[in-house]
C-alpha cells in the first residue's frame, strides 16, 4: 500500500492538483490530509471539494478552525487574519460545517497523524527541527509520527538521539526499532526555501517514506490571490518558498 500524507493546502488549487497528479503517477492508493485545507489562497471551495473527494482522512488545522469560527482570529498575524475573514465570507454557510467535523488526530497501526505538535494539538505548536521532533515523539508511542503546520519538510529519526535524516525532499528506507517524525511540509505555501509543493508517500511494501516536491503553476495561483484582493505578501511568498 502506498499512502500519500499531505498538509497545508491553504486554498491553493494549482498546487493541490499538481500534487494529486504526482501521487497518481507514483501509484498512490490512499490519501491522508493533516489539515489547513483553507486559508491564505483564493480557491477555498474548490480545494475543500478536491480534498473531500481525495482523502480518506482529513484532520483540522488552525486555519480550518478559524474559518469555522472555533479559533479566535486574533491568534493570527494581520495577513493570515485577513485571509481567514475573506475565506469565511466567501464560503457559503453549508461549506463551513464540514470544517467543524475534522478531527484533531488520527491513529492507525504504527502511525499517528496530527496537524501540529501532538502533545496539545489545540495549542497549535510548531515542529520545526530535531529538538522539536524529540519533544513531539515523547507525546506519542507510535513508530511513525506525521505532522504539518510549520510548512517545513523534513524527516527525523530517533535512535540514540533524534536527528534530521532528510531535508526538503528525498526517500528514506526505515530501520526496525527506530522511530520517525515526518514533517510533510506544505502543498500550498512552502516555507523551506523551495517553492515547489510538497507531500510525503509512505510505502509499506518497501518500508520507506519519500518527501516529494512538485512544480505547479505558481503564477496562476499568485494572480488569483491578487485578483481576490488578498494581501500581496501572500501572493509574493509563493514564488519565494518562504
Amino acid at each position: 500500500m502506498r499512502t500519500a500524507i499531505f498538509s497545508d493546502v491553504h486554498s491553493n488549487l494549482e498546487a493541490l492538483e499538481a500534487v494529486r497528479q504526482a501521487g497518481f503517477d507514483r501509484g498512490v492508493e490512499r490519501w491522508i490530509c493533516l489539515g489547513d485545507v483553507v486559508g491564505y489562497g483564493a480557491d477555498p471551495a474548490a480545494c475543500l471539494d478536491l480534498v473531500g473527494d481525495l482523502a480518506a482522512v482529513i484532520l483540522q488545522g488552525n486555519h480550518d478552525a478559524a474559518v469555522a469560527g472555533v479559533q479566535d482570529v486574533e491568534y493570527f498575524n494581520q495577513h493570515a487574519r485577513r485571509a481567514v475573514l475573506w475565506t469565511r465570507q466567501t464560503l457559503p454557510a453549508d461549506r463551513l460545517s464540514p470544517l467543524l467535523g475534522f478531527g484533531l488526530t488520527h491513529t492507525e497501526g504504527e502511525a499517528f497523524f496530527v496537524h501540529s505538535e501532538p502533545g496539545d494539538p489545540r495549542a497549535w505548536g510548531y515542529v520545526c527541527d530535531a529538538a522539536d521532533a524529540a519533544s513531539a515523539l515523547v507525546a506519542v508511542t507510535e513508530r511513525l509520527l506525521y505532522v504539518g503546520h510549520s510548512h517545513l519538510a523534513f524527516i527525523c529519526a530517533a535512535a540514540r538521539e533524534v536527528r534530521t535524516v532528510v531535508e526538503t525532499e528525498g526517500s528514506l528506507g526505515l530501520t526496525a526499532n527506530v522511530r520517525y517524525l515526518v514533517n510533510v511540509g506544505s502543498v500550498g505555501q512552502p516555507r523551506d526555501g523551495d517553492p515547489r509543493a510538497c507531500f510525503a508517500i509512505r510505502d509499506e511494501e518497501t518500508d520507506s517514506i519519500e518527501l516529494v516536491r512538485v512544480t505547479y503553476d505558481v503564477t496562476a495561483a499568485r494572480q488569483k490571490i491578487l485578483d481576490a484582493g488578498l494581501p500581496r505578501f501572500l501572493a509574493d511568498r509563493l514564488s519565494q518558498g518562504c
